[in-house]
């Protein structure tokens, strides 16, 4: 606890300038006993008990496959590797980031198996998507079974909760106009990498056409726009033809799924299905969720299934095309099954998954009116069901917000699967942080603080905001 002790100021009612005593100097003669981090670090600190309680050695054994003991350069340890991908998604930074961090965080070194400070970077920052590609959605599944595990009997529970959210791709707002002259760079790109002299590159015509573009909601600039908008579309398949004709047999075979997938985004209307929304990202879905803020949404649907009352997740799992609510819930117990090997009794879920009612041994509860031959009792259980049911929603935007299930930058639908498997692995061992965090400020209020207020004016209350806030 922080104690300000104020001088009273003379009567004269002059100010002094220097109302603190000296910092006095720091004896650095002697040197410390310590030598290793178990030494050194606080046992008490949740990344410190969590990286005790993982069992390492099963990632070591499962993604050793992965490796040659004869071939190529010295690889990093395994778990130094799985270490970064947790920690990632648990404190929310990017790949530069952790690896950054990790030289000057000894908890996170400590994490990743360390016994002794190091200096410097684990790895390069390029290495994570690497060893994501190499584990694939099998190691990402086996991270979140072992969150799983680590909560212990609050994930034992025979009834859960359901519901579907947007997982948004980083890509921009998908208009035909911006398709459009992404084509056409993309065409200057080929041309330019194959040496090949197009017909006419229009570069000029393009930054004016860009320039009439602007403003399009005004009513004097609504026409030209629409003049720009379709100029710009001819000149896509302009370049596209003209590259058709010029490239070589082995250039053109190269390149030939980009410029089927130019001529596609070309060739489609307002009103088709399975249109084209980014050129990189090209499997992205627009989604309707019928939020008010956010008619629509582009990326891929994914299932999150949480215990009733604990809140562990158990389940996460992407889609890649845009099912309907109620034909996702079958997979996602199915990934249930098969990551705990047990099955749940009940799962609740809102009227988007109307049409299940029973799927293998689960019963499934969706929220409609009672008949009047019910009792009371049985509409109080029911509401009371429901409103438990509503939780699953917060938890779905901490994931979004705070374990980067918000935007996934990871690429291809591969990606995808990963990503909201890390998101929900990542927020079961916070979870469990938070817990031991708890358990540890409890304990302390719990000898401490009685005997505080005994010799202080503050109250037990008080002190435990401080010690919430300074922890």
């Amino acid at each position: 606890m922080l104690v300000i002790i104020c001088k009273k100021l003379p009567k004269n009612g002059k100010k002094h300038a220097n109302l603190n005593m000296q910092a006095k100097e720091k004896n650095i003669t002697q040197l410390g006993f310590y030598s290793t981090f178990e030494e050194q670090l606080n046992h008490r600190h949740p990344l410190y008990i969590l990286a005790n309680k993982i069992n390492w050695v099963q990632f070591e054994q499962a993604f050793g496959k992965f490796y040659s003991e004869e071939m190529g350069r010295p690889a990093k340890p395994i778990r130094l590797m799985v270490s970064l991908l947790m920690l990632k998604h648990i404190r929310n930074l990017s790949d530069e980031s952790v690896v950054e961090q990790w030289g000057e965080n000894v908890y996170y070194q400590y994490f990743s198996g360390e016994q002794l400070f190091a200096n410097g970077a684990p790895c390069a920052s390029s290495e994570l998507v690497h060893f994501r590609n190499r584990i694939g959605e099998e190691g990402a599944e086996l991270i979140l079974k072992e969150s799983i595990r680590i909560n212990g009997k609050d994930s034992d529970e025979d009834q859960g909760l359901a519901d579907t959210t947007v997982q948004e791709k980083n890509i921009t707002f998908p208009t035909d106009a911006k398709l459009h002259k992404k084509i056409i760079k993309k065409c200057w790109a080929i041309a330019e990498s194959e040496k090949v002299e197009l017909r006419q590159s229009y570069p000029r015509v393009i930054k004016k056409l860009s320039i009439d573009q602007r403003f399009r909601n005004h009513p004097k600039n609504k026409g030209k726009a629409k003049k720009a908008d379709k100029k710009i579309k001819t000149i896509a398949g302009r370049l596209i033809r003209d590259l058709e004709r010029k490239l070589s047999p082995s250039s053109f075979a190269s390149h030939s799924f980009n410029l089927m997938l130019f001529k596609k985004v070309l060739a489609q209307k307002k009103s088709d299905n399975n249109k084209i929304y980014s050129l990189h990202e090209p499997h992205v879905q627009c989604i309707s969720k019928g939020k008010e803020h956010k008619k629509y949404e582009f990326g891929s649907k994914v299932s999150i299934l949480v215990t009733k009352t604990t809140g562990v997740i158990i389940g996460a799992l992407n889609f890649e095309k845009n099912d309907f609510d109620g034909h996702t819930l079958e997979p996602a117990l199915n990934q249930y099954k098969r990551i705990t090997g047990k099955s749940l009794k009940d799962v609740f879920t809102d009227r988007g998954y109307r049409g299940q009612q029973l799927i293998g041994e689960t019963k499934v509860h969706i929220p409609k009116p009672l008949t009047g031959k019910a009792t009371q009792y049985e509409k109080n259980k029911t509401r009371k069901n429901f409103r438990r049911r509503a939780s699953i929603e917060p938890r779905i935007g901490h994931l979004k917000q705070d374990y980067r299930l918000g935007r996934n930058f990871y690429k291809g639908i591969k990606g995808d699967n990963i990503n909201v498997m890390f998101a929900a692995a990542a927020m079961n061992f916070k979870r469990m942080m938070n817990k031991w965090k708890k358990i540890f400020v409890n304990f302390f209020a719990k000898y401490f603080f009685e005997i505080q207020y005994l010799f202080s004016g503050f109250s037990p209350k008080m002190n435990l905001k401080i010690l919430y806030l300074t922890f």
